[in-house]
């Protein structure tokens, strides 16, 4: 490369191909539109070659352009490094939910590890779920994410390392009005004619509407159609009471108003969260993470499966191979 290529040109590259759209890359940067198609030409010019194809209505990476991104994103991580202060720089960590629970496991490991190293900068993201969160992993604006690995789309899986956590057992959230509210538990031959909700209008927890049409679909139920999906409790109380219809989720999340959690049985569904992260030996945070999640599943029995459960045929897989 060029003897004075500036790392503020590969950063304004690579916010305009992750973009595609100078205006957004321009406020991710905090720049004048202007000044970053300035910079994309000045560098495209130090290279001598075209890195992206224009039109009046959109912007594409050339084939010189997607040689080039992974080079410039590891260029710009090691620059990082150099410059991150002693003991490293903060470690992001996506929640892989808007709400907190006193037995969320995301929860739980932030938790210990801060506690384990206080002085340590963990800072909680949300991303909205792991397919969003695995994005972000690897555009490397986040450093560790959670949930079920393996509803990730192949390509994504292939770039991504991870841990098994913890098996959680799957529950429903109902509105305290529906008529599966009054049981304590749920059998799953009792969903039969009532269509639940797994999240399949949003894109950024693809990866968990994949496990619910696992789950479905080996027990002869229903999904119901596509919504767009609620944010945040208050939103997802009404989202419920105004669509009536069961949501899968996970136990140990926080009550919410008019909505009550019931566990799924007969068999007992589970899913096998996992730590997420970009592979090669981990930075000293997310080191202390994994480590944290480690003791824990091992004190408490995360990872051991209940009489009469049903997990995936992907995690049954997993787990007999670890």
């Amino acid at each position: 490369m060029p003897a004075d290529l500036h790392p503020r040109l590969l950063r304004g590259f690579v916010a305009t191909a992750e973009t595609l759209h100078f205006g957004q890359a321009a406020q991710r940067l905090h720049v004048a539109q202007q000044a970053l198609s300035r910079d994309v030409r000045t560098l495209e010019r130090l290279l001598g070659r075209e890195l992206f194809a224009r039109t009046t209505r959109s912007v594409a990476l050339t084939a010189a352009g997607e040689r080039l991104l992974p080079q410039a994103r590891r260029f710009l991580a090691l620059q990082d490094e150099m410059l991150a202060p002693p003991g490293g720089g903060p470690v992001l960590v996506d929640l892989n939910s808007v709400v907190t629970g006193e037995d969320l496991t995301v929860d739980r490991i932030l938790a210990a590890a801060r506690a384990a190293d206080p002085g340590l900068q963990l800072l909680a993201r949300y991303h909205g779920g792991l397919a969003a969160g695995a994005r972000e992993l690897l555009a490397e604006r986040l450093d560790v994410s959670f949930g079920w690995f393996n509803g990730l789309p192949t390509v994504l899986r292939e770039q991504l390392a991870h841990v098994p956590v913890r098996l959680e057992q799957v529950a429903l959230l109902l509105p305290e009005g529906h008529p599966l509210a009054r049981r304590a538990v749920i059998r799953l031959a009792e969903l039969v004619g009532h269509p639940v909700d797994i999240c399949a209008g949003n894109p950024a927890t693809s990866e968990w509407t994949a496990f619910g049409e696992r789950l479905l679909g080996a027990h002869g139920l229903t999904a119901a159609p596509p919504l767009a999906p609620p944010v945040g409790p208050a939103e997802t109380a009404r989202y419920l009471a105004q669509h009536a219809v069961p949501m899968l989720t996970t136990t140990g999340g926080p009550q919410l108003p008019g909505v009550v959690t019931r566990p799924l049985v007969e068999p007992v569904p589970l899913t096998l969260v996992s730590l997420v992260r970009r592979p090669g030996p981990p930075a000293d945070g997310v080191a202390l993470l994994i480590d944290q999640a480690g003791r824990l599943a091992a004190a408490e029995g995360w990872l051991t499966r209940p009489p009469g459960c049903w997990l995936a045929v992907e995690d049954e897989v997993l787990l007999a191979g670890a």
